[in-house]
């Protein structure tokens, strides 16, 4: 898969099937759309192509409400290219790009800069300045412009049972088995290591320290979680803290990880954290020595699901 920003950088030359859209969290429904186009795309020899735009067009009109994304651009770059596109085109979102009227929108973008000889788009598909357009105008310029609709019908999108929202909410609240389901992959954090107050350490139990690149991405409900992340190709399993340490009276939330049998030094590194599920709410102990017997049943916990996990599997 080849990633171009902006749709002035598509190759003029190359005949396209496109579908649009934001795909925050690439999960089992977008997959099948995908798959459709992939599939499509090389019984045409048409080359796949997923318009997708960033910032989140949310982020852009409606500034003032908060906007919690499932995946950062790279993740979602990174969930899209196991599926085997030919092209992610992410273009830069404006209120200028937005004030597109359908006309141009079809003909500046899908006809002229992508080559579009067939759009996938679901059955409620709605573009152009206010989203104003539908999918039968879509049909009509098709017409227009000698390209062909594929239309992903209601029920064959709703048959996942899997959406966005969905998942956010399964996040939200903590049940990251839920939204692993949905997404089809761990859930990810990504940030780098920073230097904490080497707390954890005085416990036997030394924690990295992770600071999030963004402000915009959904952090689960605060607890304690499962964790595995690959470091010079080898998985490594852990657990994750997220919260306000009540224990000591934090200010300040944090997300901190102790990788299980793992001493290298790895300060300022951007490191990928999946997350696989929650073990328990976080809990204001009365002193170091209780945390530490707790730390303690929490690993054993992780070593055990660890453990039976790769007996089912």
């Amino acid at each position: 898969m080849k990633t171009i920003h902006g749709i002035e950088n598509f190759p003029p030359s190359e005949g396209s099937i496109v579908t649009i859209g934001t795909f925050d969290g690439v999960h089992l429904g977008h997959k099948q759309i995908l798959k459709q186009l992939i599939d499509t795309s090389q019984q045409s020899k048409l080359k796949s192509v997923l318009l997708t735009f960033f910032p989140h067009p949310r982020m852009v009109l409606q500034p003032d409400i908060s906007m919690h994304l499932i995946q950062t651009i790279k993740e979602r770059e990174r969930a899209l290219r196991k599926i085997g596109l030919d092209y992610l085109v992410i273009h830069p979102f404006s209120e200028k790009f937005s004030r597109l009227s359908a006309d141009d929108y079809v003909k500046e973008v899908l006809v002229e800069k992508l080559n579009v000889r067939k759009v996938v788009v679901g059955y409620d598909h709605r573009f152009g300045r206010n989203r104003t357009a539908s999918l039968e105008d879509m049909y009509n310029y098709a017409d227009i412009y000698d390209f062909e609709v594929i239309e992903i019908d209601a029920k064959k999108i709703k048959s996942t049972a899997v959406s966005s929202t969905k998942i956010r909410k399964a996040i939200d609240k903590g049940n990251i088995e839920l939204a692993n389901s949905y997404l089809g992959d761990p859930f990810t954090l990504e940030g780098v290591v920073v230097h904490g107050d080497k707390r954890g350490r005085e416990l036997s139990y030394p924690t990295a320290n992770i600071e999030l690149q963004t402000k915009h991405k959904i952090i689960p409900r605060q607890g304690v979680y499962l964790i595995q992340s690959d470091h010079d190709n080898q998985v490594v399993y852990g657990m994750m803290n997220i919260g306000n340490n009540p224990t000591f009276d934090d200010k300040i939330p944090s997300i901190e990880v102790h990788f299980f049998d793992f001493d290298k030094k790895i300060y300022d590194e951007n490191i990928s954290i999946q997350i696989i599920t929650r073990i328990r709410n976080e809990i204001k102990f009365s002193g170091s020595d209780e945390l530490s017997n707790q730390l303690i049943e929490d690993k054993k916990k992780c070593i055990e699901f660890i453990s039976r996990n790769k007996k089912s599997t």
